[in-house]
């Protein structure tokens, strides 16, 4: 993090308040994503507050105990006024062993030091199978930031306190939290906390319909009105897709979260085959679509032993490598995921689930984000499907407008706002409609593709 940018960004309420002296800290891999994502402020602050304070945040001049604290992320009441959920929820001597050995939370910025220690709030304690995990509301500050985290500690069954390790972490603003762990060797365990009054289920089982929807195996519910599910994983060959839902009062509240995986590594050799017969002569960095195609098959919870890989293009986004790929089990529904930036770091702009038929005959389309950043853009991003001549933008209420097209059948457009909802459609040239397609909203819930509307094609 840029501490000056972050200043800069975070300051506009808060420096004129402030009376200054006159001479004046990486996680886990899917959680920390957003963790940095919402860690993004607001924005300008004059020029000599910025210097005054960046010295003050940098630590060369010690932290006045007045200074206000600048907090990041909205928090959600719902999930932090509850109670404490699950079988040591009354275990008030473990639970106070645990506030004492709660620490300070380090990533790529420093060190995030707890605020006030009474005010970590247990949200979550219980044991499930051979697994004991907390989950608990910890405020953290850095300098002037306070981002308070919902951290998840895991532990044996029957570990004390100090036995503990911090698992995973995610800001406080999060509706839901949910914390899954599986392995190929021994069992594993899945948690879904919500708000007190709500119902969750986990279901470990899924497949991709034909149809371009997302069907579920039964779930395992937790009692009504708790907010809670938890489930013991067994041993599976590969990494189970797990899902989670909370309800409450007939509406869904978002859940995002994933599955750790403890089995064996993918064979990279069928994985360079299958890029290779994708590409069919194209050039494109191997180690780059490798390491993309292990993720989306691991984001999509799908394993190659089954999935038809597709390239339909290949091209580059603000200057960096991008693809558009597609995967899809037989008889089954077709996901689409469009990715820019290299093997070592990448961001995923599109994932959406198509029905199965006339898959291959739809546009595809794509909001962009700022580069580097987490601001959203009226920019969108059009690929035709073989055989367009035209690629043609809608929205509702205005005249069509016609998309460039590359030698590709790539193109760019422009919305009147980045959230302006739009649909594509592709002409061959004769005039023939080949196919449409929504542009997808901006979303940043995870989890399985399709599962929300913003991430399928049919309602």
């Amino acid at each position: 993090m840029n501490i000056e940018t972050t200043l800069r960004d975070g300051l506009t309420d808060t420096a004129g308040a402030l009376e200054l002296p006159a001479d004046p800290w990486p996680s886990f891999q899917q959680r920390e994503t957003r963790h940095v994502r919402n860690r993004r402020l607001r924005v300008g602050v004059v020029t000599a507050v910025l210097a005054a304070l960046t010295v003050l945040q940098s630590g060369v001049v010690r932290m006045p105990g007045w200074a206000p604290g600048i907090a990041i992320a909205a928090q959600s009441r719902p999930l932090l006024d509850s109670p404490t959920r699950g079988s040591l929820a009354h275990d008030t001597a473990w639970l106070a062993g645990m506030r004492a050995v709660v620490q300070d939370m380090r990533d790529d910025d420093g060190v995030w030091k707890i605020t006030d220690r009474r005010q970590i709030k247990f949200l979550y304690a219980g044991e499930v199978g051979d697994n004991r995990l907390v989950l608990a509301y910890v405020p953290v500050r850095w300098g002037f930031i306070t981002d308070p985290q919902l951290v998840w500690y895991s532990g044996p069954a029957g570990a004390q306190p100090e036995q503990m390790d911090e698992s995973g972490n995610v800001d406080d603003g999060q509706p839901t939290v949910s914390l899954a762990e599986a392995a190929s060797d021994r069992p594993g365990f899945a948690v879904v906390v919500g708000p007190q009054g709500s119902t969750a289920s986990i279901s470990t089982g899924f497949e991709y319909t034909a149809a371009g929807t997302v069907a579920y195996d039964p779930p395992t519910t937790g009692p009504a009105g708790t907010g809670i599910a938890e489930m013991v994983l067994p041993p599976a060959a590969a990494a189970p897709g797990v899902t989670f839902r909370v309800t409450e009062n007939g509406h869904d509240i978002p859940v995002d979260g994933g599955v750790g995986w403890g089995g064996p590594s993918p064979d990279y050799s069928r994985h360079d085959a299958a890029i290779t017969r994708a590409l069919g002569g194209r050039q494109f960095d191997h180690a780059t679509l490798r390491q993309w195609v292990t993720s989306q098959l691991g984001s999509a919870g799908l394993s190659l032993r089954n999935v038809t890989i597709s390239i339909p293009w290949l091209g580059t986004v603000n200057g960096q490598p991008a693809a558009l790929l597609t995967f899809q089990e037989p008889g089954h529904g077709v996901l689409a995921f469009a990715l820019h930036g290299g093997a070592n770091g990448f961001r995923e702009d599109l994932r959406l689930l198509l029905p199965a038929k006339d898959a291959g005959r739809r546009p595809l389309a794509w909001r962009m984000r700022a580069e580097g950043k987490d601001d959203r853009t009226n920019e969108v991003h059009v690929v035709g499907p073989a055989g367009a001549a035209k690629v043609v933008l809608q929205i509702p209420g205005a005249a069509p407008v016609a998309v460039p097209l590359d030698a590709d059948r790539h193109g760019t457009a422009k919305l009147p706002t980045p959230d302006t909802a739009a649909t594509v459609t592709a002409y061959a040239s004769d005039g023939t409609v080949l196919g449409t397609a929504p542009v997808p909203p901006f979303t940043d819930i995870d989890g399985i593709v399709g599962a929300s509307p913003a991430t399928r094609v049919v309602p």
